[in-house]
């Protein structure tokens, strides 16, 4: 499904135009995101939660010298889909 079938859906549920459908599907995609980069975690009940990781400093090995390097840190994006949507879509 790509955004303009996500638009398309949920403007057919809610009985409201095109154009203000997807500017709150925008909008709301847009608070998600600058709420979980400020570091909270978006928790939809039975959804899914978002929130961010951090993967720390760490050493490991050049594969082809051996030589130690440092890996730096890196921020990474934490999904935990809820089991109301794992039991919808058939999961364990």
């Amino acid at each position: 499904m790509n955004e303009k079938d996500l638009v398309d859906a949920v403007a057919a549920s809610v009985d409201d135009s095109k154009t203000v459908t997807g500017e709150t599907i925008i909008a709301v995609l847009g608070v998600v995101t600058r709420s979980v980069t400020a570091g909270d975690v978006v928790q939809l009940d039975g959804f899914e939660s978002v929130s961010m990781g951090q993967y720390p400093v760490r050493i490991g090995r050049n594969p082809s010298m051996g030589a130690e390097i440092q890996i730096t840190a890196e921020k990474t994006l934490k999904v935990a889909v809820g089991k109301v949507f794992t039991d919808a879509v058939g999961g364990p």
